[in-house]
C-alpha cells in the first residue's frame, strides 16, 4: 500500500503539468495517444520508487528478478516469440472458422507502426513486470506462500487496469487476473528472473496494439462475442483466455528451469 501510495503522490504533479501542456482534460475520457503522456510519466517513476524502497531494505533488484546478464535478453526474445506466436494461433483458428478476416490492404502500415509499438510495448512490458512480477509478488512472498502471492499480485494487477479505462477493462479483468498468474509461472520458469515475462507480456502488447492500430482485423459477426472478445478484446474471450492458459502450460512444461522464490 505505500509503495502505490508514494508511486501516486508523486506521478500527480507530473501529470498535472503534462495535462497542462498537452491541454488535456483527465476527468473527461482520453483518447489512446492521449493517454500514452500521463502512462510514460507515471511509468518513468516506478523503477525511481522501486529504488527507494529497495535502498530503504524492502529488497534488490536482482531480488526482484532483473538480473544485470545476458542471459535475461535471451529470456526476453524467447517471451517474445512465445507471445506473438500464441496470437497467430488464435487469429490463424478465427480466419479458417471464419470469425474474421485480414484487412490484406492495411498490412502496409505496419513499417510506420513498427518502431514505436515496439518501443511502447518493451517498456511497458517491463515496467509492469518489474512492478508486479518484480517487486510486489516477491515482497508478498516474504509473508505468504508463492501461490497465494501470485493470486494477490495477480489481482491488483487486474484491478489497477481500472484507472485507464473502466468499460472496457471490466470484462477482461478474469482474463487480466490469469494472464498475471501465467506471467508469474512464466517468472518461476525462468529460474525466477523476469526475462521471459517480460518477452512474453511485450509480445502480448505488439501484438494486440499492432492489430488494433493498423485495423488488421475485421471481425464477421459469425462467432458471439464471449468467443472472440468483447468490445474485440482478446483477453475478454473465450479464445484469448485459453491462449493465455495454454501458454502458461507450455512454459511450465518445456521451458521450466524452477526455482521457487523463498515461500
Amino acid at each position: 500500500m505505500a509503495f502505490f501510495m508514494v508511486w501516486a503522490i508523486f506521478w500527480l504533479p507530473l501529470a498535472v503539468i503534462s495535462a497542462s501542456v498537452l491541454k488535456l482534460q483527465i476527468n473527461k475520457s482520453l483518447q489512446p495517444e492521449q493517454k500514452i503522456p500521463l502512462l510514460v510519466s507515471l511509468y518513468l517513476l516506478a523503477p525511481l520508487i522501486i529504488w527507494g524502497f529497495n535502498w530503504l531494505g524492502f529488497g534488490s533488484f536482482a531480488d526482484e528478478g532483473l538480473v544485470r546478464n545476458f542471459s535475461i535478453f535471451a529470456s526476453l526474445f524467447l517471451g517474445l516469440g512465445l507471445g506473438i506466436l500464441g496470437l497467430i494461433m488464435v487469429f490463424t483458428c478465427q480466419f479458417w472458422l471464419g470469425w474474421c478476416y485480414l484487412e490484406t490492404s492495411n498490412i502496409k502500415l505496419i513499417p510506420g507502426i513498427l518502431l514505436p509499438i515496439s518501443a511502447v510495448a518493451l517498456f511497458v512490458g517491463g515496467i509492469e513486470e518489474l512492478v508486479f512480477r518484480g517487486f510486489l509478488l516477491t515482497t508478498l512472498d516474504q509473508d505468504y506462500p508463492i501461490w497465494l502471492a501470485a493470486v494477490i499480485s495477480s489481482l491488483i494487477f487486474a484491478l489497477l487496469h481500472l484507472v485507464w479505462e473502466q468499460q472496457e477493462t471490466i470484462p477482461q479483468l478474469p482474463g487480466l487476473w490469469l494472464m498475471g498468474m501465467v506471467l508469474v509461472v512464466a517468472r518461476i520458469a525462468d529460474s525466477n528472473n523476469l526475462g521471459i515475462a517480460w518477452g512474453l507480456h511485450a509480445g502480448w502488447i505488439w501484438a494486440i496494439a499492432t492489430i488494433d492500430t493498423a485495423g488488421l482485423i475485421t471481425y464477421t459477426g459469425k462467432a458471439s462475442e464471449w468467443l472472440t472478445g468483447k468490445n474485440q478484446k482478446p483477453l475478454a474471450g473465450l479464445t484469448g483466455v485459453l491462449c493465455v492458459l495454454l501458454t502458461g502450460v507450455f512454459i511450465w512444461c518445456f521451458c521450466a528451469n524452477v526455482s521457487l522464490p523463498n515461500s
